[in-house]
């Protein structure tokens, strides 16, 4: 029978990372309150006291998970406001670049997303510091020329996020679609609309 818990020699930090992936896909799959300690301990082959070695609890394992989606999105959409200087003929593309990163995000860490965006309790409060920021950056943008000011940007701002929301659980998570596609799509649609 292998033996279980930290091994002499183990790498302390590899042992953590290992413990937020399982927790991260237990939590995707189970929800909060049926993912298990004990079955996060179980496929990472350590003991219970391993566990609580790196975490207080299974709150703080989820929290942290949830805190590093978070701080990582907001990097994201924060760094999507375009500057001041995007020529014309490069706008499309450099709109579609700041989702495509977004995506890319989401489809990188699906389960951290998943519990970050849509189980956590704390997915509205995201989804509404990501509405404010995109929101500001469009205000900006709509300063520097880009945009019309005559567009209320707030409801903007909460439809791409619910579009971003929906396109990443039906599109993106389900293999439908690459983060590229998703990006053109939804940049395609806001800026030139439905119409011929």
């Amino acid at each position: 029978m292998k033996k279980r818990g930290r091994q002499v020699g183990a790498d302390g930090e590899k042992s953590r990372k290992l413990l937020l992936e399982i927790s991260a896909m237990q939590f995707a799959i189970h929800g909060f309150h049926k993912t298990k300690i004990s079955e996060i301990v179980k496929e990472a082959n350590v003991t219970q006291p391993t566990f609580y070695l790196y975490f207080k609890s299974k709150e703080a394992v989820f929290q942290e998970l949830v805190d590093v989606f978070k701080e990582k999105l907001y990097h994201h959409v924060a760094q999507s406001k375009l500057p001041a200087d995007v020529a014309e003929e490069g706008l499309m593309e450099r709109i579609a670049y700041g989702l495509r990163a977004v995506f890319e995000l989401f489809q990188q860490n699906e389960e951290v997303a998943r519990i970050g965006f849509v189980v956590s309790e704390e997915a509205t409060t995201i989804k509404a510091e990501m509405t404010a920021q995109i929101e500001s950056n469009l205000t900006e943008e709509a300063r520097l020329g880009y945009f019309h000011t005559n567009v209320n940007f707030s409801v903007v701002a909460a439809a791409m996020v619910g579009a971003i929301e929906y396109l990443a659980i039906t599109k993106l998570w389900t293999g439908s679609h690459t983060p590229d596609e998703l990006a053109e799509e939804i940049t395609q649609l806001f800026l030139h609309g439905l119409k011929i």
